[in-house]
């Protein structure tokens, strides 16, 4: 996750993440990135069932009931046990999360614990009483995905009226004060709406979005050959950040994000080298207390049947699971050789970004697309659209 709004328009420093000791349990949302310990961020996967038919769900959800879901019970053993290991967030996703009609219940209980409880969802399940509901129950932050403007939107969804509806829930949380938020997965089919979803952001004042770069996983793995080429992301990105910058020179702050490929780091600071050189220094201290990829290590999942995975992209690969250990004990069992690694994984990389000189801030990007496209977790990821030169 790279906070382009925090590196590029200056809105976070160095001394911002140093104040708090860079603890998880102390830093506030915005700087959680910057936490020394990096205690695991958390997705659960709540449940596998969703009332959409996205094209690119890394989850492979449908509108059915699925077996083996854990229970709401099994939902709070699983808090307790997040809780007391000082994992900070708890980010309830799906499918749609909100179709269990647990989730305020479990949210809730997230919140009493000390966590804070986050969801991920498609927007069309919000009336304005589950808005009350949600921001009742102490809800931190509604991350609403969206693909672009009404046309594009739907047809990635699958469901005519899925943009309106998912407008709807954005106006009914914002209503009852939640704070909320966009998310974006770019792609050749929706890389042009950029511009009109910043200027959704300023027309419905909203505060947040996230921009995710595809990650080859579930129905996603079928839109490779859809990836944007490394000119078109690095178009993509210089877009992302005029945009921004834009945004902030106005005195209109909203917090902008890239999330899936780590190279964006050192390319906001190559940029800033040329435009600022001092800021850009102050950009590397962050971006080496980000410390790139964090699959295995300061984020983790959990699948809607219990089982621990290294990112909810990374389904095919089990570490064990909560209905038998706590995910405490998962996650610290080093005994299982891609966790061991996943957790040093600088070490292991091969080809050119094991000679990247960006490795530390880098942390190798993402593993499960180099296995995705070459059968080989450790080699280079092929998203990575740095040249060699800027490299070496």
């Amino acid at each position: 996750m790279i906070g382009i709004s925090k590196l590029y328009c200056n809105t976070v420093e160095p001394s911002d993440a140093l104040r708090y000791g860079r603890h998880s349990g102390q830093l506030p949302s915005h700087l959680l990135q910057f936490s020394q310990d990096k205690k695991p961020v958390v997705v659960w996967n709540m449940t596998r069932r969703c009332n959409l038919k996205c094209v690119h769900c890394y989850a492979q959800a449908k509108d059915e009931r699925f077996k083996d879901e854990m229970t709401t019970e099994e939902g709070k053993r699983l808090i307790d046990d997040l809780a007391a290991f000082g994992s900070p967030v708890l980010l309830l996703s799906g499918g749609e999360p909100l179709m269990r009609k647990d989730l305020p219940e479990l949210a809730g209980y997230a919140v009493e614990k000390g966590m804070r409880a986050v969801i991920s969802t498609n927007g069309t399940l919000i009336p304005p009483e589950k808005a009350r509901i949600l921001k009742e129950i102490g809800l931190s932050y509604v991350g609403v995905s969206l693909d672009g403007m009404e046309a594009i939107h739907d047809k990635f969804r699958g469901v005519n009226g899925a943009f309106k509806k998912a407008m709807e829930g954005i106006e009914n949380c914002q209503n009852a004060g939640i704070k909320v938020g966009l998310r974006f997965t770019i792609n050749k089919f929706n890389v042009a709406e950029i511009p009109a979803v910043f200027d959704l952001l300023e027309e419905r004042e909203i505060p947040r979005i996230c921009f995710y770069h595809l990650v080859y996983a579930g129905r996603g793995s079928d839109l490779v050959k859809d990836d944007l080429t490394h000119e078109e992301t690095r178009k993509a990105v210089d877009l992302i950040m005029e945009r921004t910058k834009d945004l902030h020179d106005r005195g209109i702050r909203k917090e902008v994000l890239t999330v899936d490929n780590h190279a964006d780091g050192p390319y906001v600071y190559l940029r800033l080298q040329k435009e600022d050189p001092e800021r850009a220094a102050e950009v590397l201290e962050l971006l080496e207390m980000n410390e790139g990829n964090n699959s295995g290590r300061g984020i983790g999942c959990v699948s809607w049947d219990g089982e621990v995975h290294a990112d909810q992209f990374w389904r095919h690969h089990s570490f064990g699971n909560v209905r038998k250990r706590p995910f405490s004990e998962i996650w610290t069992d080093l005994s299982d050789p891609l966790l061991a690694k996943l957790k040093e994984k600088k070490q292991h990389v091969t080809g050119r970004c094991a000679g990247c000189r960006w490795l530390d801030i880098c942390g190798g990007n993402f593993r499960v697309r180099a296995e995705a496209l070459y059968d080989d977790v450790w080699a280079p990821d092929p998203a990575c659209y740095l040249t060699d030169a800027e490299i070496a």
